[in-house]
């Protein structure tokens, strides 16, 4: 089974999701909920983070797939695992895949607006993030409601003065609408953060060319 997961890996693992929660929160480390699609297909994720890592767990079919990045985002790895085909690869990012994935994402200028609503239950304002490279904006709803480790807001938004609830999402050109659905402060699952050993590993480009 060939699965090519390479576009999708900068647009989840840098889009790295926050928030959902009750008001006035701090999360140092948990969990946060969203659904999204790859490849077309519906897909359901976890989001678990601590202060320095982020592992984005993805339902998808027959396979889950992992994708783990750190704070300094000079770290990437994405797993593969897919038991109805024996399938355990692992992609590790080299220094230049992660430089072109970087390349790729949009650089913002934000624009504070007046409208305001209530989405997954949080107090969220819009802002309008503006594009830089191409000059297309968009609508971004934040809320000032929860406080989360850096590693786990995406890093197009970092500066956007709150966390991104509902946002567009970037995977090296293609965009989707991501609502995020919640957040708990549960700890993560022991090696959660890291590849084990009975993956094959390789880079990137290995993993998306199915080698």
């Amino acid at each position: 089974m060939n699965i090519k997961l390479f576009n999708v890996a900068f647009g989840i693992a840098l889009t790295a999701t926050t928030i959902s929660a009750s008001a006035q929160k701090t999360y140092t480390e948990g969990v946060i909920s969203y659904s999204t699609e790859v490849r077309g297909q519906p897909a359901e994720v976890k989001q678990y983070f601590t202060a320095d890592s982020s592992a984005a767990v993805i339902t998808a079919g027959p396979a889950t797939v992992k994708i783990i990045t750190n704070a300094k985002h000079d770290y990437l790895a994405v797993t593969i695992d897919v038991p109805v085909a024996s399938m355990k690869k692992a992609g590790i990012a080299t220094p230049s895949e992660l430089e072109e994935g970087m390349a790729a994402l949009p650089t913002f200028t934000f624009t504070p607006g007046t409208e305001t609503k209530q989405i997954s239950g949080f107090n969220c304002k819009k802002v309008v993030a503006k594009d830089n490279k191409s000059g297309k904006t968009y609508d971004v709803w934040i809320t000032n409601d929860v406080t989360v480790s850096a590693v786990a807001m995406p890093f197009y938004y970092a500066n956007i003065g709150g966390f991104p609830v509902q946002y567009t999402a970037f995977q090296q050109g293609q965009e989707q609408t991501i609502t995020i659905s919640s957040v708990a402060g549960d700890k993560a699952p022991a090696g959660t953060f890291a590849v084990s050993k009975d993956f094959e590993k390789g880079t990137l480009a290995d993993l998306n060319s199915g080698g």
